[in-house]
C-alpha cells in the first residue's frame, strides 16, 4: 500500500493517491470529514482555519461506497486560493508580489532557498506547510477504516501543552472523549492552566508546543520484522511520526525514561495462561520490531509554531541586511491539529505493515488471512 500526495499550502487543492487498498472495503466519508475537522479545532489556531472548511472529494478508485481495487485518488479544496490566485496560478501569475525573504528560523525558508536554487521562500512554503497534512488526513482515515475491518482501533489525546503535562494513565476507552475538549487534554484542571499560558502567549507574540499520545488497539502480534532493519514495525513509526511538521522527538513505551531505570522495572514478564500475555507494557506494544499483541503507545514532541507575531532576528535574503521575520500565520499553537495528523499517520503506517503481511486482492481474503493469524 502506497500514499503520495501533491499540492501547495495556497494552491488550487490538495491531492492524493492511495495505491494498493483491496476491492470491497467500505469507505466512510462522512467519517473522512469528521477528521479533516478535527484538525482544524483546537484553542490556539488562528483565521486561517475560518476560510478553511475541508471537505474531501473522491476522484476515482470508489464506486458506491466501496473501494474498487484500483487507485483511490482524492482531493481537498483550498478555499482561501481564490485570495492568492494572482500570485500562485500556475497558468500563470505575478511572482514579484508576496514574495517572502525575510526567512523564517524553524522554518524551511533559508535551507530550501539554497537547496532548490530560488530567490523567494516562497517556493519553499507553499509545500513545506503543515496544510499538505490535510492530504494525511485523509489517507490516514482511510487506513483507519482498513485497520477497523480487523478490529484494530487508532485513538489518542494531548499529554502536555508547554511544560503542563498530564502524568496519569488512562484506559483506550477513555480517550474518545479528549475530542470534546479545547485542548484535547483529559485532565480539565491541568487544560484551564494550559489555556491561560496560550492566552498569555499570545498576548506576548509567542508561541507553544505539546506532547500527543497515540494508542492503537486489537493488532495481534507478528506485524513487522526482526530480520530486516528496514522492516522494523517501531523504525516505521518513528519514521512517520517525524516526517510530520514541527515533530522533534518520538518515543514509544517507555521510550527514554527506559533508559534511566534497572533491567528489572523496564523488561514486561510474560505469562501463560490461555494464551500469552504480559502485566505491564513498558515496551509500548512492540518488541524486537515487531508488535507483541499489546496496545501500542507513542508520543510525539511537537516543538512550538516558529512563526511568532512578534517577529525572530533573521536575515532578508535579498539585502543580506538583519530583518524581523516575516509572518505568514498567527497560530499560537496547534498541538491538536498535530494530535489528528498524528494519529492518522499512525494508522497509514500499521496499515501498510499489515498489507504488506497479507497481501490480497479483495477485503474477504484479507480479513480471512487476519483472522488466522496466531
Amino acid at each position: 500500500m502506497n500514499f503520495v500526495s501533491a499540492g501547495e499550502s495556497h494552491g488550487k487543492a490538495l491531492a492524493g493517491i492511495i495505491e494498493g487498498l483491496p476491492s470491497n472495503l467500505e469507505i466512510d466519508i462522512d467519517e473522512i470529514n469528521y477528521y479533516l475537522a478535527l484538525r482544524q479545532s483546537g484553542y490556539g489556531r488562528g483565521a486561517r482555519q475560518k476560510i478553511e472548511s475541508d471537505k474531501v472529494e473522491i476522484l476515482s478508485g470508489v464506486r458506491n461506497g466501496k473501494t474498487l481495487g484500483s487507485p483511490l485518488a482524492f482531493a481537498v479544496k483550498n478555499n482561501d486560493y481564490e485570495n492568492w490566485r494572482e500570485f500562485m496560478a500556475p497558468e500563470g501569475c505575478d511572482v514579484t508580489k508576496r514574495r517572502l525573504t525575510k526567512v523564517r528560523p524553524g522554518h524551511a525558508d533559508l535551507t530550501g532557498m539554497l537547496k532548490y536554487d530560488t530567490d523567494d521562500a516562497r517556493n519553499v512554503l507553499e509545500r513545506a506547510s503543515a496544510r499538505e497534512t490535510a492530504a494525511r488526513v485523509v489517507a490516514g482515515t482511510v487506513a483507519r477504516q482498513y485497520l477497523r475491518a480487523f478490529g484494530v482501533e487508532v485513538s489518542g489525546y494531548v499529554k502536555s501543552v508547554c511544560g503542563i503535562c498530564d502524568n496519569k494513565e488512562y484506559s483506550f476507552e477513555a480517550l474518545s472523549a479528549a475530542k470534546k475538549q479545547p485542548l484535547f487534554m483529559l485532565d480539565g484542571e491541568l487544560q484551564k492552566k494550559a489555556v491561560a499560558l496560550i492566552d498569555g502567549l499570545k498576548a506576548a507574540g509567542d508561541t507553544a508546543g505539546g506532547v500527543a499520545e497515540i494508542r492503537v488497539k486489537g493488532l495481534k502480534s507478528g506485524f513487522g520484522s526482526c530480520m530486516r532493519y528496514g522492516d522494523k514495525l517501531d523504525a516505521a513509526i518513528c519514521g512517520a511520526l517525524m516526517s510530520v511538521q514541527a515533530v522533534k522527538g518520538v518515543e514509544i513505551g517507555l521510550g527514554f525514561k527506559a533508559a534511566d531505570l534497572a533491567g528489572s522495572k523496564v523488561h514486561d514478564e510474560i505469562y501463560y495462561k490461555n494464551g500469552f500475555h504480559r502485566k505491564s507494557n513498558n515496551a509500548g506494544g512492540i518488541e524486537g520490531g515487531m508488535s507483541n499483541g499489546e496496545e501500542i503507545i507513542v508520543r510525539a514532541a511537537v516543538k512550538p509554531i516558529p512563526t511568532l507575531m512578534r517577529g525572530l532576528a533573521t536575515v532578508d535574503t535579498e539585502t543580506m541586511q538583519p530583518a524581523k521575520a516575516a509572518g505568514e500565520r498567527s497560530d499560537v499553537i496547534a498541538i491538536c491539529a498535530a494530535e489528528i495528523i498524528l494519529e492518522s499517520v499512525t494508522a497509514l503506517t500499521l496499515a501498510q505493515a499489515v498489507a504488506k503481511r497479507l497481501g490480497g486482492d479483495n477485503m474477504r481474503e484479507v480479513t480471512q488471512r487476519y483472522r488466522d493469524l496466531r
